[in-house]
């Protein structure tokens, strides 16, 4: 990997994990310096590693550098001898004991608990997942932008004063007691969630599958299902989904880059070992009384890791569709159910459920009915493809729309 690749995967593994520790150090009302602190890392990186080369072991090298700069800012600058709430924050330790724990154990701890800091009631839902997608997974304001269907002013904004509510309301940073934990776990695993999301179903950029965002994703998600306190059902359907959704990597796009549809997949290259510990994991989720819509979706999953038509294996998944949509509608998974249905009960039932949706400010809305008239009427079919064509996002979206127009 050379460094115009290494460098942004990088930073999207270990900028959050460098702030986390950082952040956790310093105190919550801190987090500009720890920001400041690991941008500078990864720009000396981009300086350094051009002329000298990339080092032998890239991480170690960020993780001594940002240290490094830590202790060095103690040392140095004004707010070490002048800030009194900077020198409480550090116990009024001098800089030379300073100790910056960039260990294993202390990134994945100090993750857990930023996670659960930034979910705090005291900001909204919104502005949690926006915080997070920040500082726990090194989305950029353009990026949480794309995701929200919003620009990007808004969401600096947002962010900004997400920061300055977390640090007037004073948290402490750590886990709260297990009611709050119970409390805030669902935003934690929404915001798992979209990241994976923006992974698997790529958006922001010109790429069908971006594998390090799904990966980072089920890291976070591990890290709940591995700690007794945050190990909940629904942590474990989360994971199960990310599994079932991941087996199909290799899959999901040709040599070029271009996305292949669910249909057209060779499942021998279906990730059969990751088929199996989404099935262990859906097991562990089964424990408990609670249905999220986590279960639900892994469920769902599941059944597509059998490519086998069989009018059985729509109807399960038609029916669970239908609870879904009772817990939580979306317009996607009411798209999604009525392909179900089509695929249950028959084209013409699913028409006229698809044509009650009527979401006209969406292609997926027009690639299905495309499919549904396929078989009977090409010209119609044609029409809704020509429609999602224009409202089609990315390049890939767009090549396999044209590749259903070419057909019809």
């Amino acid at each position: 990997m050379n460094q115009q690749e290494l460098l942004p995967h990088l930073f999207r593994t270990e900028y959050r994990k460098i702030i986390s520790v950082l952040w956790k150090r310093l105190g919550i009302e801190h987090i500009e310096i720890a920001e400041d602190i690991a941008s500078h890392t990864f720009l000396l990186a981009s300086e350094t590693w051009g002329q000298k080369g990339i080092p032998k072991n890239p991480t170690a090298w960020l993780y001594t550098v940002s240290k490094n700069k830590m202790l060095d800012l103690l040392k140095h600058q004004r707010i070490f001898n002048e800030n009194v709430s900077f020198e409480l924050a550090l116990g009024k330790t001098s800089a030379q004991e300073i100790e910056i724990d960039l260990s294993d154990k202390n990134i994945n701890d100090s993750q857990l608990q930023m996670m659960f800091v930034i979910c705090n009631p005291c900001i909204s839902v919104q502005d949690q997942i926006c915080l997070s997608l920040n500082i726990l997974c090194g989305f950029g304001s353009e990026e949480i932008a794309d995701a929200f269907l919003t620009n990007r002013e808004s969401i600096y904004k947002r962010l900004a004063r997400s920061k300055e509510k977390l640090r007037s309301a004073q948290i402490k940073i750590g886990l709260p007691p297990q009611v709050e934990i119970d409390k805030r776990l669902d935003t934690v695993l929404t915001t798992l969630y979209l990241l994976f999301s923006e992974g698997y179903y790529s958006t922001s950029k010109n790429e069908p599958v971006r594998k390090e965002l799904c990966l980072e994703a089920m890291r976070l998600n591990s890290m709940l299902t591995e700690n007794e306190q945050t190990n909940t059902p629904s942590a474990n359907a989360l994971l199960a989904l990310m599994c079932f959704h991941s087996s199909r990597f290799e899959a999901r796009a040709d040599k070029h880059g271009d996305l292949i549809l669910y249909e057209e997949q060779d499942e021998a290259l279906w990730n059969k070992e990751l088929i199996q510990i989404g099935e262990y994991y859906l097991n562990r989720a089964s424990h408990g009384k609670q249905l999220s819509k986590f279960h639900l979706e892994a469920a769902i999953a599941y059944w597509h890791t059998n490519k086998t038509d069989t009018t059985e294996k729509w109807e399960n998944i038609l029916q669970l569709y239908n609870k879904l949509l009772q817990i939580e509608y979306s317009p996607v998974a009411a798209l999604n159910r009525t392909y179900a249905l089509a695929k249950a009960n028959g084209n013409k039932v699913a028409i006229a459920e698809a044509e009650k949706l009527d979401l006209k400010d969406n292609h997926f809305y027009f690639t299905l009915l495309g499919e549904l008239f396929k078989a009977t009427d090409h010209e119609k079919a044609k029409s809704y493809f020509q429609k999602a064509l224009l409202l089609a996002k990315t390049d890939s979206e767009k090549q396999i729309i044209l590749k259903k127009i070419e057909r019809c």
